[in-house]
């Protein structure tokens, strides 16, 4: 299986050519390497963290920590799994950020949703205000993502959002392929419990209603109609990104919030020059790695 996290590349260049420009003071290879790699390291921090100011603070922290460590890379390994094992052990080992104070637990997200007042719509309510119940249905799944710990939030990212298998997911996280699966599973099953008698978008039956939670969100300004953080037209989804061949037409209840998480968006217009350039441009930076 191919690696889901890589960016098609539209250049002629492998990894392994990169990394040698980059270590010989290229600067347009340092460059190239890091913008094929950073819209997934930037897409993994913003699950994370949920927030795209603080995902863009974690992307650059990452970042930074590869090109400093980058003379380490000896080439025993794919330079992806060296890169994305930076930046898991950073993502697992930095600060929190005030987003993960939100729900620090599923009978927390329960509680919240239990104290936000319902406000009913009319169906045609309902369809002239789709573009705010999808943004309530992505942050609300958002905040769910959440209530995981980090070590449950990254698997659960890598593995279903990702769509890595075994041999990639453990590589990558530096376990074994049993302990990954496990954490996997047990990632999935929490996931799924909670979603299975809460979540009105896997059972209609369940009382949680997005449509009733738009308004409350709206007066206390949990969703800025005028700045949608997830449900944007640029913005693409997982499942179209990382398994654009997949059948996602799954049919049990089981399947379908796994379905629902790969639906999210994939970000992939975010400010990637400045991203690129503030750490190129560092004096240190260029001085360690004699960038011409």
């Amino acid at each position: 299986m191919d690696n889901p996290f890589l960016k098609e590349y539209t250049g002629d260049k492998t990894d392994m050519e990169l990394v040698t420009g980059a270590k010989n003071g290229d600067k347009k290879a340092l460059e190239e390497l890091l913008l094929k790699h950073q819209p997934f390291i930037y897409n993994v921090a913003w699950k994370m963290v949920r927030h795209p100011a603080d995902a863009k603070d974690l992307t650059q922290e990452a970042l930074i920590k590869i090109v400093t460590n980058l003379s380490m890379f000896k080439g025993k390994s794919k330079f992806s799994t060296w890169c994305y094992r930076i930046v898991v052990n950073h993502f697992l080992m930095s600060k929190r950020k005030p987003n993960e104070e939100v729900f620090t637990s599923f009978e927390a997200h329960a509680i919240g949703l239990e104290n936000t007042p319902d406000t009913d719509m009319t169906e045609a309510e309902k369809k002239a205000n789709e573009a705010l119940i999808k943004e309530m249905n992505y942050s609300c799944m958002s905040g769910m993502l959440l209530c995981l710990n980090r070590d449950q939030r990254l698997v659960y990212i890598i593995g279903e959002m990702f769509d890595a298998d075994q041999n990639i997911g453990s590589e990558i996280l530096n376990i074994s392929k049993d302990n990954y699966r496990k954490r996997l599973s047990r990632a999935r099953k929490d996931m799924f419990n909670y979603m299975n008698n809460k979540c009105g978008l896997v059972d209609k039956s369940n009382p949680c209603r997005c449509h009733k939670k738009v308004q409350f969100a709206l007066d206390n300004k949990f969703i800025d109609a005028k700045n949608l953080l997830f449900n944007r037209k640029e913005h693409a989804s997982f499942k179209e990104v990382i398994k654009p061949d997949a059948d996602f037409m799954l049919e049990t209840v089981e399947h379908k919030f796994d379905e629902l998480y790969r639906k999210m968006p994939f970000k992939q217009n975010f400010d990637k020059k400045t991203f690129i350039e503030d750490i190129l441009s560092d004096k240190k930076i260029n001085r360690a790695m004699r960038l011409n």
